[in-house]
C-alpha cells in the first residue's frame, strides 16, 4: 500500500502528524502533472489549512495543470508556498485573478466565496467552493463523487462556461461516504448523528491554539483562549456554529439539509448534535440509521467492503474500532462498530461508527475529485 509522504514544509502543525499507510484510491484518479495541455488552476485562500491540503492532494493525484495561481488575501500576498518541487509567489484575490483560469478551488471563507465565486465563474472558471456559500442555492451542484457525480452532469473544462460547485460540509461528506452504500440498498428513513470533531474544522489557528492549550494546562498555567471561548485541551463542548432558532447549530442544520439535497430526497428525517473535541485533523461520527427495507449487520458489512472510498475496522474480539489516528493523513473513511440496533424491530436498523480526516476527505480532497471529473 502507498504511503502519503507529501506534505508542504510550510505547514508545521499538520507536518507533525503521523503518516499511515493509505487503503485504497478513489478510482477516477489521474496521473499526469504540469502540461501544456493541461487546465490553468488558481487556488484561493492558499496560505489557510485547506489551501495548504489542496496543494498537497493535487501534488499526490498528480492533478494535470498548465499553470497555477496562488491567491489569497492581501495580508497573505506576497509569501511564497511551494507545490511540485517549485516556488510560488501569493498574490493578492481580485476578481481580474480569474483572466483565463479553468478551475478555481476555494477555500476562504463564505463571504469571499459569494463576492468572487460568481465573477470567477462570469469570466469562464469552474468554482469549486469548499465554504457554505453556494450549498443550498439552487442550481448549484453539492457534490460528493463517490455519491451523486451525476448532479454535475454537462460542466466540464473546455466549453468555455464557468459554473459553480459547492464542496459539502466536511461532517455530511464522512457521514455519507459510508451511509449511503447502506442507503441505496434499504433506504434510510430517519438517521441521527453525533459528531466528534477535530480542531481542524476551525482551521490553522485552531489547532495551534489546541497544542498550545494543551502544553499551557499540562503545565499548570492558564490556557489561551483566542479562537474558543473556553478551554479545548482537555475538554470538550458543543460546537462553536451559532444556534438557530430551532435550537441546532448550524453545523448540525447542515447535516440536515446538505443530506436531503444530495440524496435528492426531501422526505428523509436527519437530526444530529455535533460536538468539538480535542482531535487534531480528523471527525468522528455515531450514526444511528432507520430503513425502510430491512438490512441485516452482515449484508451492511458486505456493501460498506465494496464501497469506494471507506474501508472497514471492526474487530469486536480485540475491541478495534476505527479512531481519528487511523484516519489522520488518509484519503479514505473508516467504518466500524457495524450493529444491528437493538431497540428497533427486526433488522430494519443499524448504528455504525464512521471516522474520517477532516482536512482530506472532509475538504480538500472531495474538490480534487471534483475537479478530476471535470476534465
Amino acid at each position: 500500500m502507498a504511503t502519503l509522504t507529501h506534505h508542504t514544509p510550510h505547514t508545521p502543525i499538520l507536518s507533525r502528524l503521523p503518516l499511515r499507510p493509505k487503503p485504497r484510491a478513489f478510482s477516477a484518479r489521474v496521473k499526469m502533472s504540469l502540461q501544456e495541455s493541461a487546465p490553468s488552476l488558481a487556488v484561493v485562500g492558499v496560505t489557510g489549512a485547506v489551501g495548504q491540503e489542496f496543494l498537497s492532494v493535487l501534488s499526490d493525484r498528480d492533478f494535470p495543470y498548465s499553470s497555477v495561481k496562488m491567491l489569497a488575501s492581501k495580508r497573505s500576498a506576497g509569501k511564497r508556498v511551494a507545490f511540485d518541487g517549485r516556488e510560488y509567489t501569493v498574490e493578492e484575490l481580485t476578481a481580474e485573478s480569474f483572466e483565463g483560469v479553468d478551475i478555481a478551488l476555494f477555500s476562504a471563507g463564505g463571504s469571499i466565496s459569494k463576492e468572487f465565486g460568481p465573477r470567477a465563474a462570469e469570466r469562464g472558471t469552474i468554482v469549486v467552493d469548499n465554504s457554505s456559500a453556494f450549498r443550498m442555492v439552487d442550481g448549484v451542484p453539492l457534490v460528493i463523487p463517490e455519491v451523486n457525480p451525476e448532479a454535475m452532469k454537462g460542466i466540464k473544462v473546455g466549453t468555455g462556461k464557468g459554473a459553480l460547485i459547492a464542496n459539502p460540509n466536511c461532517s455530511t461528506i464522512i457521514c455519507l461516504m459510508a451511509v449511503t452504500p447502506l442507503h441505496h440498498h434499504a433506504k434510510v428513513k430517519r438517521m441521527v448523528v453525533s459528531t466528534y470533531q477535530a480542531a481542524s474544522g476551525a482551521g490553522a489557528a485552531a489547532m495551534e491554539e489546541l497544542v498550545q492549550q494543551t502544553r499551557e494546562v499540562l503545565a499548570g498555567k492558564p490556557p489561551t483562549c483566542n479562537i474558543f471561548s473556553q478551554q479545548y485541551a482537555l475538554n470538550l463542548f458543543s460546537h462553536n456554529a451559532p444556534i438557530t432558532e430551532n435550537g441546532y447549530n448550524e453545523e448540525e442544520m447542515k447535516l440536515v439539509k446538505e443530506t436531503r439535497k444530495i440524496w435528492n430526497d426531501t422526505e428523509v428525517k436527519v437530526t444530529a448534535t455535533c460536538i468539538r473535541v480535542p482531535v487534531m485533523r480528523a471527525h468522528a461520527e455515531s450514526v444511528n440509521l432507520q430503513f425502510e427495507n430491512p438490512l441485516d449487520e452482515n449484508t451492511a458489512r458486505e456493501l460498506l467492503r465494496k464501497a469506494p472510498g471507506v474501508y472497514i475496522i471492526d474487530d469486536r474480539a480485540s475491541n478495534t474500532f476505527p479512531t481519528p489516528l487511523d484516519v489522520s493523513n488518509k484519503d479514505d473513511v473508516a467504518v466500524g462498530r457495524i450493529r444491528r440496533d437493538v431497540s428497533q424491530d427486526g433488522n430494519f436498523g443499524l448504528d455504525i461508527f464512521v471516522c474520517g480526516d477532516q482536512i482530506r476527505k472532509g475538504a480538500a480532497l472531495n474538490a480534487v475529485q471534483i475537479a478530476e471529473m471535470l476534465l
